[in-house]
């Protein structure tokens, strides 16, 4: 029989005279049609973005507001703006520079079209996925976004990114483009351009720049944070190793010959970093603190703080941070004397006090002042804390493990922990009972429960025998940290420095302050806290106007330490007359749990202070021996920071 031929479809399918899958697959012209549909969807969909999307008007960089920081009661700090930039022509760039930049950042930049679509590509897909974005980006597509757009990493930002550095492109030249990304990229310590960076670095203008330096610079397009060869010794390691890629590259590319390269073999190291003027005193080492919490908090970047617009509120007490500058001073200028005494140069000093109720940083000291010795002496993980570490010792010897069964007796703590030992020991100054304590609870355990009470963790030294008697550096900031635990019945909650922050009048977020931990039982903070009270009369003694006052449970290092470093940390106690404990100095609380008190419940708002001493010679690998620093009578110079805290406490 004759098969009666049906009606042409416009579209077969599913496709006849097929049976079974095959009727479901398309035909190669369906998928050649389906291809050029989506080809012809594409390129229309493209051409309307393009003719919505206009090249905006440039970002005004130089009138953006400042920052301005506050003081805890509200009252401001200092404000930081505007943004430091100076615009210069090409001509006051030399050319190695521009090669520098061209080589680190977009070797193919005079023959692209202004974007790439591969990197593109990728940070669209990454920021889909949620994943961290990369870089790929050419430098007319920096430009854009330096220029025109903002750093919001979102895709409605990439794609008009694309859009307009394709119209860029093709309205401005590549000598254009390139002298707006030279004086718009960030170079970090606070300079945004090539000319504020060169003095930034190296205290010239960008015209003086030679190849070896312009390297470096270049360098630091690729991130501040981690190319600044003067913020850490990784830092530098990077910085060194992009520096000879650069110059290598630009031989590869044939902008440098081979004779020129072998002149550029030593690093040209930058000058140290400075803060501005306004950040003189202790102001410099707040907003330190300050940026560096607002950083970890957020994953904010300098970057986008030295942008101004941002209102931070901050935890500092104006009192006591000008009260805890004044004793600092004063006790150096009456036992301090270079001028007599060798040993007395090169002394530094760092404070920090943290308010143990909910972790507050009320006041720091970072040194005599920010505009003239950058590095942040209450925020440094480089100073040893000998005896001043041995209490988290007791603590760990008093606490039991959590896979351990509670007593069933009711005695509150194993006798076999050594309490009393221990205790003794750490009043009298003994090394040997906090060895044989960490070769019994192990040193493992010490060292968690101290990373736990406050302390970081890449701060503890290597877990040698020695680790007990205090070869870890712990900051200032996080000593005062830690030892609230003991002053807050065993809660712990990390320091803390900005309250709140908004930018361009709206909220930022990640300020939400974590409810304390309970690190330790109330008991043992308890029993540690008696144990330090022992401590603190014994350092500070009757004061001198014989007034009865609070004790106060106290750490500090011994001169039999023989470590580079003095410290003392003291907490005014609330431990009261009824547990029978003898007078010391100081005011308020910390350090025990009153009868009528339940366990864990705050004690109140008197900080916790840590006061450091060391001696640090600028560019010198170690610190320097303590041997004589303020005299033969200061034992090493352990009896100063006592001396500045209790300075710091009759003050307020």
């Amino acid at each position: 029989m004759k098969r009666t031929k049906g009606r042409r479809r416009f579209i077969d399918y599913p496709r006849q005279g097929r049976e079974g899958p095959r009727r479901w697959l398309p035909s190669w012209r369906q998928w050649l049609g389906t291809l050029s549909l989506g080809i012809v969807g594409l390129a229309g969909l493209f051409a309307a973005v393009y003719a919505t999307i206009d090249v905006p008007n440039e970002n005004a960089l130089a009138g953006q507001e400042a920052t301005v920081y506050y003081w805890a009661d509200g009252s401001q700090m200092v404000s930081v703006g505007a943004v430091n930039r100076q615009n210069v022509t090409l001509d006051k760039v030399p050319d190695s520079v521009e090669n520098s930049v061209i080589a680190a950042e977009n070797a193919t930049f005079y023959s692209d079209a202004g974007v790439s679509l591969q990197g593109i590509g990728r940070a669209l897909v990454n920021m889909v996925s949620g994943e961290e974005t990369q870089g790929g980006s050419t430098i007319t597509q920096q430009y854009v976004k330096n220029t025109y757009l903002s750093q919001d990493q979102t895709v409605t930002r990439k794609v008009r990114e694309f859009i307009i550095s394709l119209k860029v492109s093709n309205q401005k030249s590549k000598q254009e483009i390139l002298r707006g990304y030279l004086n718009t990229s960030w170079f970090g310590r606070g300079s945004y351009g090539i000319q504020a960076a060169a003095h930034a670095y190296y205290g010239i203008d960008a015209k003086d720049l030679d190849p070896s330096r312009g390297a470096v610079l270049a360098a630091l397009l690729k991130g501040s944070e981690q190319y600044d060869p003067g913020l850490s010794e990784a830092n530098h390691a990077r910085a060194v190793a992009r520096w000879k890629w650069i110059l290598d590259r630009q031989v590869a590319t044939g902008k440098m010959s081979k004779e020129e390269r072998a002149k550029y073999r030593t690093f040209p190291e930058p000058r140290g970093q400075s803060k501005p003027t306004s950040q003189a005193g202790q102001t410099g080492y707040l907003v330190d603190v300050a940026n560096k919490f607002i950083k970890a908090e957020t994953g904010l970047t300098d970057k986008d703080l030295a942008r101004g617009g941002y209102r931070i509120h901050t935890t500092f007490d104006k009192q006591r941070t000008h009260r805890l500058e004044k004793a600092v001073q004063d006790v150096r200028r009456d036992t301090i004397d270079p001028t007599q005494r060798a040993a007395d140069n090169y002394v530094e000093f760092g404070a920090a006090s943290v308010r143990p109720k909910d972790g507050a940083i009320v006041a720091l000291y970072g040194g005599a002042d920010a505009t003239r010795h950058f590095s942040n002496n209450a925020d440094t993980t480089a100073v040893p804390a000998g005896s001043a570490f041995k209490p988290f010792v007791l603590a760990a010897a008093l606490q039991r493990p959590d896979d351990e069964p509670a007593a069933t007796t009711a005695q509150p703590v194993d006798h076999k922990t050594g309490f009393e030992d221990l205790s003794e020991a750490l009043m009298k100054a003994e090394s040997p009972p906090f060895v044989q304590a960490g070769q019994r609870i192990g040193l493992e355990r010490i060292r968690d429960l101290a990373v736990a009470a406050g302390l970081r963790k890449e701060s503890m030294a290597r877990l040698e025998q020695t680790f007990p008697l205090g070869t870890s550096a712990p900051s200032a900031i996080r000593m005062a940290s830690a030892y609230t635990t003991f002053a807050d019945g065993g809660l712990h909650t990390d320091p803390y420095a900005v309250s709140g922050m908004t930018h361009n009048g709206k909220k930022v977020s990640g300020f939400h302050r974590p409810e304390p931990v309970q690190i330790l039982d109330a008991g043992v903070a308890q029993q540690v806290s008696s144990a330090l009270e022992g401590v603190g009369w014994r350092t500070l003694g009757q004061p001198d106007d014989a007034k009865p006052q609070q004790p106060v449970a106290a750490g500090r290092t011994e001169p039999g330490d023989r470590m580079k470093s003095a410290w003392f940390i003291g907490s005014p106690s609330a431990l009261g007359p009824e547990f029978g404990s003898v007078p010391g100095t100081g005011s308020g609380n910390a350090g025990g749990v009153r009868p009528d008190r339940a366990p864990g419940a705050a004690v109140g708002n008197e900080p916790t202070t840590a006061v450091t001493m060391f001696r640090n010679k600028p560019g010198a690998p170690e610190l320097l021996p303590m041997q004589g620093v303020g005299g033969s009578s200061t034992e090493l110079g352990t009896d100063i920071p006592p001396k500045i805290w209790r300075a710091y406490q009759q003050g307020l």
